[in-house]
């Protein structure tokens, strides 16, 4: 049976509790992964989630930063967490479906301002947490697997609206799309927007700080869905609801979609 998933870095799940019941009522994806949750788990309001028939929900939370879940129209299965560079943030969760299929929802530290990790040490951290990352990927050589979230890069130069003018911004970096790249390679992960769109610009994020973010249109691809090589096939219709970043008191990021005939 076909699903359709979105993940969608939400910004605060409870602040912006109304754009996720908008996006649940008018796109109804079977699956839903937010990152950015900013709430311990028992305060994700479920209830009006519910209400909307998405019953399930696998999750990760702490108060005020970071925060990850995935909810779901049907059962899914608690697959547990990684805490990659021991950090102690709720940046990573697991939760298999009634397939088979895994989905793996991550948040990937944004990496400060400064691309040097010997000034900045978030920097530094987001590097580590790539690179033990790429390592568990190497060793799992996982099957049947989903990964979704915002991996606070955006590796190609049709990703951001200015590949010269990023090169030294953090998200943009060849250190950072260099070592995205082993990541992705360790795992033999498919870009499946990419995939589905292999041309042409395409964005996912636009700042906060940009007054006609739409006019300008200074964005960057930094939410992904990538897929096993044994269920990349199945996976098409990938789109970003472009639209979503206008919605009133929105993210600055919108929700990235992919449908899988599994």
């Amino acid at each position: 049976m076909p699903f359709t998933l979105a993940t969608w870095n939400i910004n605060s799940v409870r602040l912006r509790e109304p754009i996720v019941c908008k996006l649940l009522e008018e796109e109804g994806p079977d699956i839903l992964c937010l990152q950015e949750c900013k709430s311990p788990v028992e305060k994700i309001p479920m209830e009006r989630f519910k209400a909307l028939g998405y019953h399930h929900m696998v999750a990760r939370g702490q108060k005020g930063y970071n925060g990850v879940a995935i909810l779901s129209k049907a059962p899914i299965e608690d697959m547990g967490e990684m805490d990659f560079a021991g950090l102690g943030h709720a940046r990573h969760v697991a939760a298999r479906l009634d397939n088979g299929v895994v989905i793996h929802n991550f948040y990937v530290p944004a990496g400060g301002d400064v691309p040097d990790r010997a000034v900045n040490e978030k920097f530094g951290q987001k590097l580590d947490y790539l690179t033990e990352m790429r390592d568990w990927f190497r060793d799992e050589q996982m099957t049947r697997s989903i990964l979704v979230g915002d991996l606070n890069i955006a590796p190609r130069e049709d990703d951001v609206w200015s590949h010269k003018k990023l090169l030294k911004v953090v998200s943009h970096t060849p250190e950072e799309v260099e070592q995205l790249g082993q990541t992705q390679e360790a795992g033999a992960w498919v870009d499946i927007t990419r995939k589905d769109i292999p041309d042409g610009q395409l964005y996912s994020w636009w700042s906060y700080r940009a007054r006609d973010w739409d006019a300008a249109d200074k964005g960057r691809r930094l939410d992904h869905v990538w897929a096993t090589p044994d269920i990349a096939n199945a996976g098409h219709n990938s789109r970003i609801l472009r639209a979503a970043r206008g919605w009133e008191k929105p993210s600055d990021h919108a929700p990235v979609f992919a449908t899988f005939d599994l």
